[in-house]
């Protein structure tokens, strides 16, 4: 890993973070409170061992619901650190994506999300199982029970971070693309595209979405979605000048 991080960056130069930065991106998240406790105590068991810096950052990569089995929780969860805790940032995900959609009454929008974990969401807000006769009616209930004041304030996460050489996003970039032309739909969906490209996107792209068997270094982007709804891993990688370290729950 050592040689992949001295390869990343431009004209041979490690990519750094901000001045007077100190980063802990997370990856997907879906639903998993307990690894969500889990990592939270080591990043701050980490950042506690630091010498102070003007800015901490916390950023969600995005996909905080859906498929595990605490969507709500990890909300709540959420929604009380973004007051307690300077520097939380959450970016938004493609399942939150479909969340919306289907608060917006979009028929479509609300199979396809059912179908992606959305079940599992459903439940954890205490609603029973979709028996395929209202979809109307059925919408109308989650609506109520998300509550008018979280659709809103999920809608308003950012799709998009910086920080120094870094670029954050959910899912990806479009290759070829400058990164502030980077369309919506890419930036919450891209896969094989984006994952099989080996240029120099301008940025190392740090993203989510895709699960790999372990946080993914390479020299244009750092992948860190872990699969935690089904490995039992919630991982985080720490940016600081030049320094990036992964931390990760045991699974």
């Amino acid at each position: 890993m050592l040689d992949a991080l001295r390869r990343l960056g431009r004209s041979n130069r490690a990519p750094r973070a901000a001045k007077g930065e100190r980063i802990y991106a997370i990856g997907d998240v879906h639903g998993c409170v307990d690894l969500l406790n889990d990592l939270w105590t080591r990043i701050m068991t980490h950042q506690a061992a630091l010498p102070a810096v003007p800015t901490t950052h916390v950023l969600f990569l995005g996909d905080i619901v859906d498929r595990g089995p605490d969507t709500r929780g990890a909300l709540e969860w959420l929604d009380r650190k973004r007051h307690e805790v300077p520097g939380v940032t959450t970016l938004l995900g493609n399942h939150e994506e479909m969340l919306l959609r289907t608060c917006d009454r979009d028929p479509m929008s609300f199979i396809n999300w059912l179908r992606n974990g959305g079940i599992e969401a459903a439940a954890s807000f205490g609603l029973p199982s979709f028996d395929g006769t209202d979809a109307g009616a059925y919408i109308e209930e989650l609506r109520a029970a998300v509550s008018p004041e979280w659709i809103e304030w999920i809608r308003r996460w950012p799709l998009t971070a910086t920080s120094g050489d870094y670029f954050f996003c959910h899912a990806g970039i479009r290759p070829g693309v400058a990164l502030r032309k980077q369309q919506r739909r890419d930036l919450l969906w891209i896969r094989e595209e984006f994952l099989d490209d080996s240029r120099d996107h301008g940025l190392v792209i740090v993203h989510g979405h895709t699960i790999s068997p372990r946080v993914e270094v390479l020299p244009n982007r750092i992948g860190v979605d872990t699969g935690a709804y089904a490995t039992g891993v919630l991982s985080a990688v720490y940016l600081e000048g030049t320094t990036v370290e992964v931390i990760a729950t045991d699974g």
